[in-house]
Parts: C-alpha cells; structure tokens; sequence
C-alpha cells in the first residue's frame, strides 16, 4: 500500500484509495477487487451483500439521533479504464497502479490511467462507513462493477435490492459543480469481410501515428482533439495515388476514449517508394500544423516491416471510404444549457485484419431522438460500404430535476460551508444515474472531487479538491433532510 497517499487530507479516503490501486481492477476483471471489498467490509464489520451481476452494497446504521433522516445511498464504480502510454509496459490485470504524488498538487500515475475514475469515489464512500465522528442517516454504499465497457452493474442492479431514497453519485469530475442530468449513450459496431491478395511485390511499411492525447470520449469531445484513427484514414485516401495497400491496422482500445495512437501496415509499389516517403513528410507537416494547438506531441513515423497478404482493392475501398465518411465529435450544442454537448460520437476502435474489419463507435446524446437519428445516419454509411452494423447497448439519459429536495440541501450546504454557489450542471457523458431510474424512483444528484483527463494516461486527481469535496460529503450526509 503507498503510505504516502495517506498522509493527504482525508487520511482514511487516501488509504482506502491506495488499497485500491494495489488490487488489479480494469472493467471486466473485477474480481479480486470485489473479494478485497468484501473481506474489508467483514474486517470492520460492515454489514455486506453482494447481488447476481456481482454489485456490493455495504450499510451502517444511522448515528444517534439522526433515525428518522431520509435513508442515503453512496454509489460509485469499482472497475477503472486501463490505458498506458506505449513505452509504458503494464498488465492492467496483474499489475498494481503506482500513484505518484506531484509537487503541483496532483495525483497521477507512473504511465498509465490512475483510475480516480472512479476510485476516489469509491474511496470516499468507503471512508465514511469507517467515521466514526460523522452524523449521518440510515446509509448505504452501492459499489457496481463494469461501468466503464456497458454499465452491466447498473443494467443489473434488480429493485427492491437498495432500500435508500436519496442517491448520491460520487463519478462526476468538477469540485463545485453539482450535476443533475447526463448523456445516454449507444454502441454503433459495423464489421465487414474481405478476401485478401498476396503482397508480392510490394514493399512493406509501418505507419505509426502516435502522442496523441485521446482522453474521455464525452468530457474531452469537445476539445479539438485529433483522432489516430481519422489521421490514419485520411492519410490512406490521399495516398491511393501511390497505389497504398492495406495488409493491417490496430488502432484504439476502448469504445469511450478518443484513441491516442494507431498502426497501419501497407504496401508500396517499388517505383512509387520515393514519391509515398517524401508525401508522409508532407503530410506530418500539414497534419501537425493543423493541430499544434490541441496535438504538441503527434509524431507519424514510417518503419518498413515484412507483410505477407494485403487487402482486395475493391474492399479496401470500400473500407477507407466507410471510415472517412464515418463521423466523430460533436454534432450538435444543447440548446437547454450553455456550453453542453448534446449529441456526440467517438470513432473508438479500428482493426483490420485476418479477412476482419471491426469499426466500434460509441455514440451519446442527452435527447434520445437526437441519438436514435445519429445511429440512423451510421447505418445509412455501413450500407453504402456493404458492410454489417449492430446498434446496440443503449442506455437511457437522466433528465435533470431542479426541484430536487437533495439539490436544495446542496446548495445551502456547499454555500454555507465554502461562501459561495456551487454551478448546477448537465453532463455530456454516461452517469449510471440514467439506469437506475428505470427501476428506482429516487432522488438523485452526481458530485465528486477534479479529475482531469480520465481515461488517458495523463489522468491526474487534485488533492485539494479531493479535501474539499470530503467536506461537502460530511456536511452533505449531516444536513439531509427528514
């Protein structure tokens, strides 16, 4: 355990935190995190149960006095986003997360994702059940499981298994700001086959396009950001005149990050060798110029590899063109809330290879016609491209309720204790608030300490904002209403 995080202020939320990042936890691999949990619930004799889809929900009695207070929840996440930078070697299922403590302020990792999305969260929630100088209400802790690849703890999560009223997500990334609505979201996955021709007499090349920033594919869309697999495809349709041909291409991880890096591996014809080099230089040129501002670190680097087989041209075609005529980014502002992304999609992930095209998008939106409308629209291109496309896991938005009795409880407490307003605000990413209310009728708000760049390696919590926000959460659970 890092001894370190837990001199941080508040000692016990850091030391849960750093017993955390000790235990492997990506998004489908959560169970030795789970069993953690569970013995640590058992060692301070908290009241634990786990149900079918492998959620935990822990629960402390109310403190004296406070009996009749309106039941809480405390809910986050378990499972993070395992990203590394690519000089970084790192087995997110066996490997511990080394948090580095900065003299800037922040907390980040030795080269990968920290995963305070949404470890601090649960940290907090942990840590409050451990008080033992808090009063609060009735409390519960829900902690669900793979949020971050499906939300399948929300999805599973039956009624009747949480007994709370109020719910407070602890997986928003903004000290100060209280969220009250967010995103639903949609997975558009299209796949295609193609027959694959020999690569004899071509000569083999990789085309790395790396340093990029990627980030979350919903808090960060909106800025600016390139995207390796958009630079990728654009430079295979302005090279078709050098006779490119496509053996393979890896690019993207995870359908909600906005991918950092891709590699392609082509053919050339000899006598175009010369013309392609001398093009790639120009290209870089043109391509880091035009997003010095958001990219300072892109590099597109050129390699000569061995390749064996290479796509039929006729699908290659068909395949550029899909992926160029694909969107990605923002589509459309709301008009309800200043500065919200109202609809988005992010061209995740794109592999070729084995007779295999694989394309995932995940597409979000806080109007669900407006994202049912953009699924339609990724289909039409599939179409046209011959290729097959699923529209599927989709989750529903939350619609926010300024008459929220907790969101006024909030207000007062957050002005009270700090001297001023905190800033109520809609979210352009998937909260699991939207899940559980198909199947629960409660109050609901979303909070948490700053987080900066999840779901990238460059993922960093600010200390003082993570102090900050445990004083909310104290002062929060003591004033919540009969």
């Amino acid at each position: 355990m890092n001894k370190e995080l837990s001199r941080l202020y508040p000692g016990k939320l850091w030391e849960c935190f750093a017993g955390i990042c000790a235990i492997p936890h990506p998004s489908k691999h959560e169970t030795e995190i789970l069993a953690w949990l569970k013995e640590w619930a058992k060692e301070n004799q908290i009241e634990c149960q786990q149900d079918e889809t492998g959620n935990l929900l822990m629960s402390k009695p109310a403190t004296p006095g406070m009996e009749n207070r309106t039941p809480i929840i405390l809910q986050g996440h378990i499972d993070m986003v395992p990203q590394a930078n690519s000089d970084k070697k790192h087995d997110f299922t066996a490997d511990p997360i080394e948090p580095v403590i900065g003299e800037d302020g922040w907390v980040r990792a030795n080269g990968t994702t920290l995963g305070a999305d949404n470890g601090i969260g649960c940290s907090a929630a942990m840590a409050l059940l451990l008080s033992k100088d808090v009063q609060h209400g009735p409390l519960e802790v829900l902690i669900t499981v793979d949020e971050e690849t499906g939300m399948t703890g929300a999805f599973g999560l039956r009624k009747g298994f949480v007994k709370g009223r109020i719910l407070m997500n602890l997986d928003s990334e903004d000290e100060g700001e209280l969220y009250v609505g967010c995103a639903g979201g949609m997975d558009a996955t299209i796949e295609m086959d193609y027959a694959m021709e020999s690569a004899a007499g071509l000569k083999g090349y990789e085309i790395a396009i790396t340093g990029l920033k990627g980030g979350h594919s919903g808090m960060d869309i909106n800025l600016g950001r390139a995207n390796a697999n958009k630079v990728m495809v654009r430079l295979l349709k302005q090279a078709e005149k050098f006779g490119i041909r496509v053996a393979s291409i890896n690019g993207g991880s995870l359908r909600n990050a906005i991918p950092r890096e891709v590699f392609g591996c082509v053919g050339i014809p000899s006598d175009k060798i010369a013309l392609f080099t001398e093009f790639i230089q120009q290209f870089t040129a043109v391509v880091t110029k035009e997003f010095a501002a958001t990219e300072p670190d892109m590099t597109i680097k050129l390699h000569e590899r061995n390749i064996e087989n290479i796509m039929e041209k006729e699908a290659q075609n068909r395949f550029v063109n899909l992926v160029y005529a694909l969107p990605h980014g923002v589509m459309r502002m709301s008009d309800a809330m200043e500065n919200l992304v109202e609809t988005s999609t992010n061209l995740a992930i794109v592999k070729v290879e084995n007779g295999k095209v694989f394309v995932a998008n995940l597409l979000r939106s806080s109007v669900d016609s407006a994202k049912e409308a953009l699924g339609l629209k990724m289909t039409a291109i599939a179409e046209m491209a011959k290729a097959n496309i699923s529209l599927t896991g989709a989750y529903p938005g939350w619609k926010p309720n300024m008459a929220s009795p907790v969101l006024k409880t909030m207000l007062q407490v957050y002005q009270d204790k700090f001297g001023k307003r905190p800033e109520v605000k809609a979210i352009h990413a998937g909260l699991e608030c939207g899940l559980f209310g198909v199947s629960y009728d409660w109050d609901m708000i979303s909070f948490g300490p700053t987080i900066r760049h999840p779901h990238s390696p460059d993922e960093r919590v600010n200390i003082e904002s993570v102090g900050k926000f445990w004083d909310f959460l104290v002062e929060t659970v003591k004033n919540v209403p009969v």
